[in-house]
């Protein structure tokens, strides 16, 4: 199994003044990186082949890999174009989609309880979503749409009319097995050639998922804690709400 952890974004929601501008990977809680976090859990769950998407100040995370003489170390991969959409940057990691065995696909902004990558990984090769229907509604949260746990929609507005019986928050974490990596890497690939490499990653995993042949297990992950850092006052609520609710880590997992 190979994560491929996605990392390139300037983070210009976070507000933060041009010189002070760093990967959010690199944001701190507890005094540790959420790529520290990221690979900690990673490692305690078996996944050990790790490629990084970079673009903004790639640098500053090679420093954090060096201080941490992370061993085997992440292969890195960049995106120069990271002023354009995510989809560019799953682009780049064409070749870590087609390689072979199953891929997770995941946002490096999210602070989340290890239960969540738990509920990921578990098991044998399989496609897999994970579902969070405890969220608030809004634009910004990407709705995950189901009809008899069947995938109808993936994006952060729903169609009026659509029908669904449940609707929840994706984490932005995916797990797909060999042909359906390699299957978004084509569909990604086509974005690149139409011009759309503006757009978020998402777009193409909707496209994957909507095409139907193929099953997914969803894991419902509600009640766990996490969340995904855009805006200053989601680091504030990572300190006062979601570190406070983590479970206990397995060892080596850091805090």
């Amino acid at each position: 199994m190979r994560a491929v952890i996605l990392a390139a974004g300037l983070g210009l929601r976070l507000q933060q003044p041009p010189e002070q501008q760093f990967p959010k990977c690199l944001l701190r809680f507890q005094g540790t990186t959420l790529l520290e976090r990221h690979l900690r859990a990673l490692r305690a769950h078996g996944v050990e082949e790790i490629e990084l998407a970079l673009g903004f100040r790639p640098e500053m995370v090679e420093a954090e890999l060096d201080r941490l003489g992370w061993q085997p170390r992440p292969r890195i991969v960049l995106n120069d174009r990271y002023d354009l959409g995510s989809v560019l940057t799953v682009h780049t990691m064409a070749d870590a989609l087609t390689r072979g065995g199953d891929v997770l696909l995941m946002d490096a902004d999210v602070l989340y309880d290890d239960a969540i990558l738990q509920a990921l990984v578990a098991g044998p090769s399989v496609d897999r979503l994970l579902i969070d229907r405890d969220f608030e509604t809004g634009d910004e949260p990407v709705k995950l749409c189901l009809k008899e746990g069947v995938p109808v929609e993936l994006r952060k507005q729903v169609a009026v009319g659509l029908q669904y019986d449940t609707i929840g928050e994706s984490i932005g974490f995916f797990r797909f097995c060999e042909s359906t990596a390699r299957r978004l890497a084509e569909i990604v690939a086509g974005y690149v050639r139409s011009g759309r490499d503006n757009l978020p990653h998402e777009e193409a995993v909707r496209d994957l998922l909507l095409e139907g042949g193929r099953s997914y297990d969803v894991a419902d992950v509600t009640g766990l804690a996490w969340i995904e850092i855009d805006f200053p006052g989601d680091v504030a609520r990572a300190e006062t709400a979601i570190l406070p609710r983590l479970a206990q880590q397995p060892a080596g997992v850091a805090r």
